[in-house]
């Protein structure tokens, strides 16, 4: 269901991808196969994806991470 509504996301072909929690209600080997379709698409259609999620899953495949807590940034890199 999640590869399904990315399909829907990008039927509109939009420069911006949001995902907000992606890898949500998946087991680790979906949610990882997520994680890098949605770096492909960034990689391959140079499309930004900005990703919200409590998993750390994204962390190697992104460009920037940035960590928030009760609202405020506590790091980026």
């Amino acid at each position: 269901m999640q590869r399904v509504a990315i399909a829907r996301a990008l039927i509109n072909d939009p420069r911006i991808i949001f995902a907000d929690e992606p890898t949500g209600n998946l087991d680790s080997r979906n949610g990882e196969l997520v994680m890098q379709l949605l770096a492909e698409l960034n990689r391959a259609f140079r499309r930004t994806v900005v990703v919200a999620t409590h998993s750390q899953m994204a962390d190697s495949l992104a460009g920037m991470v940035v960590t928030l807590r009760d609202g405020s940034i506590v790091s980026s890199s």
